[in-house]
């Protein structure tokens, strides 16, 4: 299992399953994106994809066992993040698998490398709706993680409440299931040193870097966060779009990006049974290999 240096220090933590042609996944999750959230989805594209494919999972930094420093979230810098892994396997061209937030991942990494994508396949995209969701909706999963710190602090001057995020990440390293830790919870709990580096922060200025972090990953303008809209009516290689359900992955999002990309094929995708969830791991196999060249 193992990891990639970045420029500034950042650890990258992927793995390889299978062979064949390579194809990189890009988890869902509520604002990380780690391999172990796939735990959770209705197919296990690590172990069902590996049969026919080189399946290349990644932790992307700030998630899973992927580590570091405490910066803003940035697409661009996560796209880059994803080729060089891409390098490290030396995988030339590759297809995408995303689901939930990994599709805007996907967005950023079409458009910064198309040439390294032979096709997307993205499950339950993320987005900003009109009468479905509003950007409260994305913005509050940094709520708790900001109020923590704050709350605390009457109670602990020392440092400003920060002991008390270190507290919370120590009981649960995993922001999707304990907000209040922040998106650097799984470090926290992990290498007591990175601690040092928030206390040096203060209060302040963490709760500056949440914001920043958040709004990074949900900024305003586009409805697709990671690209314009417009990227999307250009996009360069086939896609396979899944719908989601509501909330912060609408059906009207996946309609929409199946309706502007100019080779893109809506699936009414079946999650709810055993004979749905087959015929549309089928369907996800089938496109991949329709893509690869023969």
């Amino acid at each position: 299992m193992p990891d990639i240096v970045r420029p500034d220090g950042a650890h990258i933590h992927y793995e390889v399953s299978g062979s064949g042609e390579p194809v990189l996944l890009l988890a869902p999750g509520d604002a990380l994106s780690r391999i172990d959230d796939w735990d959770e989805n209705f197919y296990h594209p690590v172990r069902e994809l590996a049969e026919h494919f080189q399946v290349i999972a990644m932790d992307q930094r700030h998630g899973g066992r992927s580590k570091a420093p405490a910066t803003p979230f940035s697409y661009e810098q996560a796209a880059a993040d994803q080729l060089a892994v891409l390098d490290e396997v030396g995988a030339q061209q590759a297809h995408v698998v995303a689901a939930g937030i990994g599709c805007a991942h996907a967005w950023r990494l079409v458009a910064e490398a198309p040439e390294r994508i032979r096709s997307v396949v993205c499950q339950e995209p993320v987005g900003r709706e009109e009468g479905t969701n509003a950007f409260a909706d994305f913005f509050s999963l940094f709520d708790e993680a900001m109020r923590l710190p704050r709350a605390a602090s009457f109670d602990d001057a020392e440092t400003e409440g920060l002991a008390a995020v270190f507290a919370a990440a120590a009981r649960d390293g995993n922001f999707a299931t304990n907000p209040a830790a922040g998106p650097f919870a799984q470090r926290l709990r992990d290498d007591t040193e990175f601690h040092k580096e928030i206390l040096a922060l203060r209060r302040e200025k963490y709760i500056t870097l949440l914001v920043r972090f958040r709004d990074g990953l949900f900024p305003a303008g586009s409805p697709y966060f990671s690209v314009p809209e417009e990227t999307v009516s250009e996009f360069p290689v086939p896609l396979l779009v899944l719908p989601g359900k509501g909330g912060r992955q609408p059906q009207g999002v996946a309609e929409r990006i199946a309706a502007q990309a100019p080779s893109a094929r809506l699936v009414d995708a079946g999650f709810d049974s055993a004979g749905k969830r087959a015929q549309t791991v089928g369907t996800i196999v089938g496109f991949l290999n329709e893509n690869t060249p023969k």
